[in-house]
């Protein structure tokens, strides 16, 4: 179903709300919205597999634009709302946008970017006006309320994160149905995260990342409430939940770190009793840190193993984790391969690139021939990887050891970071901890250490001689950091992905370097 539906069965109910402001939509007013911008997006001259960019902060206003492309047939394009002008005009230009919705909040970007981004001449403002914008406001308030006469369902076409190079268009087929029509993400939430109407979701990443923009529009497709973080606080996020009696939430590795590390007394200041499923995934979990959630929130945390380009899908809900500690889980979709870096496929236990394989892709990287045909196996199209290196154990169930190009090669040793990063990051003063690989004359790289600190903590040789000691009675020499350098915030994108090529720029920026 879709928020229309919705608005005829229980009009007066919230689409979603806004923690901070308190702002709250009803499914009335959301159909309403929804209706006037696609009618403005067809009398523009906007058809089938046209393509709009969003570009704006968690806001009230997201889901009408996110609602009005999905029910016009068109591709939707959300921007990182942290973007320079350059980035940004960089996903416009590349998605070939015709159509261009932000705010006021981010006018100063936006503005700076217009004239690099000539071949987009619809542009809209919601909040306020600058020149080379139009009013949202006062241009969709002159369009009827009534939906389209056909509404065929549109898709999202995202853009990695570009922790390693350039974003990517991730291009799935536009669907042939409507939007009145049956979908799969609705049926396959039901099942794996036991979504209903009934499903209070709180979302506390930021919505133009991929999982939390599917995982918000799919709970108001079921007719569930949204409740919507502006920025993600630890304590604030335990407070919502209280608050609104949230049932379902997802969220990364480094906010569960965030908020154990929060003092007992705020962690026990709320009730969670309504909260039932707490879902994760972005990257890798270390397991002291899992098995510190579901002691606390009992054993309702479910993960998840994919990518946007969705060539396949792991699932493990809290049981079987604690049996299988550190699995992602087992295909729910797409068959799994692991194999070596010529394709051949490699025993149980021995990690290699993982492959998903489907009857056939799923996806292009838009306008990228080259990059569509890098993620494939070289001898099976229809098997794609996302660049992550693991293995299966002999149930089937896998195991993700790190990307693949954070592979540290030091002296011939390949040392995959993610293993340490999760050790160092359980010592009572790391906040945030990067493993990177960093220039050495003799061994080719040399593991460094890089940590953020919990507050009140010095960062000073002491420090690190007491961290590099730790790192050592858990792990072989070899994967051990050298050295530790103290920052005062690592750069990690809101949705938890840590940007490690800003780090690692700086130690390789007077060396030749394979690394990206």
């Amino acid at each position: 179903m879709h928020p229309g539906a919705h608005a005829r069965n229980f009009p007066s109910k919230a689409a979603h709300i806004m923690a901070g402001s308190g702002e709250i939509i009803t499914y009335a007013e959301l159909d309403e919205r929804t209706n006037r911008l696609a009618q403005l997006m067809w009398g523009a001259g906007l058809r089938r597999g046209d393509h709009v960019a969003l570009f704006m902060e968690n806001h009230p206003r997201y889901f009408e634009v996110y609602w009005a492309a999905i029910s016009s047939g068109l591709y939707i394009t959300t921007v990182n709302r942290y973007s320079s002008a350059e980035e940004a005009a960089f996903i416009v230009n590349d998605s070939q946008a015709q159509l261009l919705i932000c705010s006021a909040a981010l006018a100063d970007v936006a503005t700076e970017m217009l004239p690099n981004i000539p071949a987009c001449q619809l542009r809209f403002m919601v909040d306020g006006i600058r020149d080379g914008f139009e009013s949202y406001e006062e241009s969709v308030a002159g369009f009827p309320a009534s939906a389209l006469a056909e509404r065929p369902r549109g898709e999202t076409m995202l853009y990695s994160s570009g922790t390693t190079g350039r974003p990517k268009g991730i291009l799935r087929p536009l669907p042939t149905t409507s939007i009145d029509d049956p979908y799969l993400l609705p049926e396959l939430f039901k099942n794996l995260f036991a979504m209903t109407e009934d499903t209070v979701y709180l979302s506390p990443a930021p919505l133009y990342h991929s999982a939390p923009l599917a995982f918000s529009t799919t709970v108001q497709s079921l007719g569930g409430t949204l409740v919507v973080m502006e920025k993600f606080d630890a304590h604030e996020a335990l407070r919502s939940i209280d608050k609104h009696q949230v049932t379902h939430s997802q969220w990364v590795p480094t906010m569960f770190t965030r908020m154990l590390k929060l003092p007992e007394e705020d962690r026990s200041r709320h009730s969670l009793a309504s909260h039932r499923v707490a879902i994760h995934a972005a990257a890798p979990c270390p397991p002291k840190v899992k098995r510190a959630m579901i002691d606390w929130w009992g054993p309702i945390l479910l993960e998840y193993y994919g990518g946007s380009e969705l060539n396949g899908l792991t699932f493990i809900d809290s049981a079987e984790w604690l049996n299988h500690e550190g699995s992602v889980g087992k295909s729910v979709l797409g068959s799994i391969h692991i194999c070596d870096d010529e394709g051949k496929e490699l025993a149980v236990g021995e990690d290699g690139l993982i492959y998903f394989e489907l009857p056939k892709l799923p996806f292009e990287y838009f306008n990228d021939e080259a990059k569509t045909k890098s993620a494939q196996h070289p001898q099976h199209a229809n098997w794609s990887a996302l660049g992550d290196v693991g293995h299966l154990d002999d149930e089937g169930f896998l195991y993700l050891t790190d990307r693949k190009s954070f592979m540290i090669i030091s002296g011939g040793m390949n040392i995959y970071p993610a293993e340490v990063e999760h050790t160092l990051v359980m010592h009572e003063t790391v906040l945030d901890v990067a493993v990177i690989g960093v220039p050495n004359d003799e061994f080719g790289e040399e593991v460094k250490g890089v940590v953020q600190l919990v507050e009140g903590a010095e960062g000073n040789e002491a420090l690190e001689q007491e961290l590099l000691e730790f790192c050592r009675a858990h792990h072989a020499h070899y994967k051990c950091p050298r050295s530790i350098d103290f920052e005062a915030e690592l750069p990690r994108l809101p949705t938890g992905k840590l940007y490690k090529r800003r780090l690692r720029d700086r130690y390789w920026a007077e060396h030749n370097s394979k690394l990206l």
